[in-house]
């Protein structure tokens, strides 16, 4: 028997006859083609933080020129085997809910639903000024049209549907279509606070949980580390599977050092009454 099949029966023993909240981090879209900030071998990032972002235009050109031609990329990436399997697990009763730290929604294009998607959506567009929601794609036409061929430059992918690019000071950024004012992805920038009415439903969710699994997290950042204090607190299980360590590795019941789509198969496999197709 393998490591691999052994960690996955040592989960399901934690897990069995349990109903689970799921944490979601970058580490599950990496099978989807999106890199993540800090998996193991992933180069150093300096993500563009909200201060940065409202305070210059030039931060903001910038930010939407690699945006542009990003979004040309994220936009195609398709759930993985752990979306699938997570929504088969919804679907079969297994989990209470499911909080994702992501903002690519590929959860929900893989058909869960009542997601908490605690640091926004990608695929959506806020005005602070009017704060009017709008869609990305129809922002992306827009930019397309403003700087025709733009998209098709070329640079290093970078998590969040970011690219890195040289100059971008000839970008041409749109206004928000209603009151002229600047658009702003729908996402919670680093430096940014996540709405408490999201972090208030996320930790009613781990209050009905009789178990938290974390999935592809390091829980470097508070937004995410704080919901398995609370699970440590309730003394419920906690099942972290990540490659390369947590925040919380001293809090887990049960950490796995491995890639989440193969371990969560695993545990899918083990546990009686799940179906095995969606």
């Amino acid at each position: 028997m393998t490591v691999e099949d052994l960690a996955r029966l040592a989960v399901a023993d934690v897990l069995e006859g349990r109903r689970w909240l799921v944490l979601t981090g970058a580490g599950v879209s990496t099978d989807s083609g999106i890199p993540d900030y800090r998996g193991p071998g992933s180069p150093v990032r300096t993500p563009m933080t909200y201060q940065e972002f409202v305070g210059t235009s030039e931060g903001r050109q910038r930010y939407w020129a690699r945006a542009h031609v990003g979004w040309s990329r994220m936009r195609r990436a398709e759930p993985n085997a752990t979306h699938t399997t997570l929504m088969r697990l919804q679907q079969d009763g297994r989990l209470t809910g499911l909080i994702t730290q992501n903002v690519d929604g590929l959860h929900e294009r893989a058909g869960h639903h009542d997601v908490i998607d605690l640091h926004g959506r990608i695929d959506r567009v806020v005005c602070l000024g009017c704060r009017e929601i709008t869609s990305r794609a129809d922002l992306h036409d827009r930019l397309t049209r403003l700087n025709p061929g733009y998209e098709s430059r070329i640079g290093e992918i970078a998590p969040d549907g970011d690219v890195v690019l040289g100059a971008t000071d000839g970008f041409r950024v749109a206004a928000c279509p209603a009151c002229r004012g600047d658009l702003k992805p729908d996402v919670v920038f680093f430096g940014e606070n996540v709405p408490k009415d999201r972090v208030r439903r996320a930790f009613e969710l781990v209050e009905q949980a009789d178990a938290l699994v974390v999935l592809g997290s390091s829980l470097q950042v508070m937004s995410g580390l704080r919901f398995v204090r609370a699970a440590h607190k309730r003394e419920i299980p906690i099942v972290i599977v990540n490659r390369g360590s947590t925040r919380a590795d001293d809090l887990a019941t049960l950490k796995v050092d491995a890639g989440c789509a193969e371990t969560l198969a695993g545990l899918a496999a083990e546990l009686p009454g799940v179906s095995q197709t969606a």
